[in-house]
């Protein structure tokens, strides 16, 4: 295999310089390439805003759907064939806020696919408002007087709705966050990775360095089997685990139940009377 498989050098990217998001590109990179996914059966599906223009960086398919739109676009895909490797990617904003309705169904569907998410705590590509990751009292160009609601705390929702995969990363750590997405990535199930990737220019309290100093990986002897363990992890709020916080038993997906035929014969590989299609579209046309 090449090492430059997924590479696009020369290609101009538009993130600001210091952004998270070039490194969590880079260990997304070399964790494909470690794990030997051929680029031509990985399907990236993202939203909108910075994150979300990751798979226009990667030689691979890729579909860029309406803001917060990602899952259900990523289910479907595999639904249609599961064979393809699924990888959701967009921001705390796309998934969480715009997309919020759609991750809880996500998780509770339990899709085959891999979910990671770029949390900086802020809209980055809208220019500063709170997210719904914002701290409460952070003061913004939109929240001047500071942002009210308490932050949305996704690893605590996964777990509280079933998701057999749910970890926490930090893009300042290339080598740790390429162990947690090995793992995700080969988890069988919804996997959701909310990585905490600092924006150096609308969000200046959430930086490298608060987040070194605001963070701490799990002990080894964390028990990633233990729900409850995992959930007092999640509830913390001085701060913030890194690691696989909970990794159960892979449990029936979505395509499992609701995709297969009498005949076990995958969507994308049944026959279809193209007449019937034909004629189904022409009966729409004016």
């Amino acid at each position: 295999m090449s090492q430059t498989k997924y590479d696009m050098t020369g290609i101009d990217i538009a993130w600001c310089p210091g952004c998270g998001n070039f490194a969590i590109l880079k260990t997304l990179k070399q964790t494909l390439y470690s794990l030997e996914i051929p680029s031509q059966d990985l399907v990236m599906v993202s939203g909108i805003g910075q994150a979300a223009k990751t798979p226009q960086y990667m030689k691979c398919h890729y579909f860029n759907g309406l803001h917060g739109r990602a899952l259900p676009v990523a289910t479907g895909i595999k639904a249609a064939n599961p064979q393809l490797k699924v990888v959701v990617e967009s921001g705390d904003g796309c998934m969480y806020g715009e997309g919020g309705n759609h991750f809880l169904h996500a998780v509770r569907r339990n899709p085959d696919i891999t979910c990671l998410v770029h949390n900086n705590m802020i809209y980055g590509l809208t220019k500063g408002q709170a997210s719904p990751t914002s701290a409460t009292g952070i003061q913004t160009p939109v929240q001047v007087q500071g942002n009210h609601p308490r932050p949305f705390n996704p690893v605590s929702v996964a777990l509280s709705l079933g998701a057999t995969f749910v970890a926490r990363a930090f893009s300042g750590d290339i080598e740790k966050t390429s162990k947690i997405m090995s793992a995700a990535l080969q988890h069988r199930g919804f996997a959701l990775v909310d990585i905490f990737q600092p924006c150096v220019t609308f969000n200046k309290v959430n930086t490298y360095q608060w987040f070194k100093k605001n963070t701490y990986y799990l002990p080894d002897d964390h028990n990633t089997k233990d729900l409850s363990a995992a959930f007092k992890v999640a509830m913390e709020t001085d701060r913030f685990g890194l690691g696989i916080l909970y990794q159960g038993s892979e449990e029936e997906t979505f395509e499992d139940a609701t995709c297969g035929s009498k005949d076990d014969i995958a969507p994308w590989q049944r026959k279809r009377d193209m007449k019937k299609v034909e004629n189904l579209v022409a009966s729409y046309s004016l």
